[in-house]
């Protein structure tokens, strides 16, 4: 039997797609939930300096993405096709950019660093372009998701920053009724549901 350990802090963050997608494969793993002080001692220790890190029998996997991808593809929610998964891997790497444009906005908002921001400036800008992309992607796609196939690790990497960024600006989605009915079918999808209506509430 293969042994998941993921390791991260008691946020939602970077790790959270992994989470998920342990959850909707239903596959056991060891949540090692770590603070800052245990981190700490951890760092250089890390492949990378960082978390989260998955370790599979022993080896090692940093870099959120990475870890997501891995999962998603072990799993099957990574797309059915050659094709499809190099889309899925395109919709993640644009997420990413999304969320480098948005970093001091979303720093500011928990408070890790000291900046003023506002939604004009440093938020919708970044969203009004990213949402209007995956928008494309839906109409496009014949089903519910980003893809054809059906629900896949971008759709749920970008859901649950969409959750964040709404709980701190509820008008997020407006003018946007498309993503409106794609977040509504990610979070309805049954066994994502059953997960989040149990997992610890955390501000990201």
């Amino acid at each position: 039997m293969v042994s998941y350990k993921l390791t991260y802090f008691q946020s939602r963050g970077l790790a959270e797609v992994s989470r998920q997608l342990f959850h909707l494969a239903d596959v056991q793993f060891e949540n090692h939930v770590v603070d800052r002080d245990e981190f700490l001692r951890l760092k250089p220790s890390l492949p990378f300096g960082q978390v989260p890190l998955l370790t599979v029998d022993g080896v090692e996997i940093p870099q959120s993405l990475a870890v997501a991808r891995y999962l998603a593809r072990k799993f099957g929610f990574a797309g059915k096709t050659a094709e499809e998964e190099a889309i899925v891997d395109a919709l993640g790497d644009q997420f990413k950019d999304f969320y480098k444009e948005i970093h001091d906005y979303f720093y500011a908002k928990l408070g890790i660093i000291d900046v003023q921001v506002n939604e004009d400036t440093h938020l919708i800008p970044a969203r009004n372009n990213f949402l209007t992309i995956l928008t494309n992607f839906l109409q496009k796609s014949q089903s519910e998701f980003l893809v054809d196939s059906g629900l896949t690790y971008a759709d749920l990497i970008i859901i649950d920053n969409m959750t964040t960024l709404i709980g701190w600006y509820p008008d997020y989605l407006d003018g946007f009724d498309k993503i409106q009915k794609w977040r509504a079918s990610v979070l309805n999808f049954p066994k994502l549901k059953e997960y989040l209506e149990k997992r610890p509430l955390t501000p990201a």
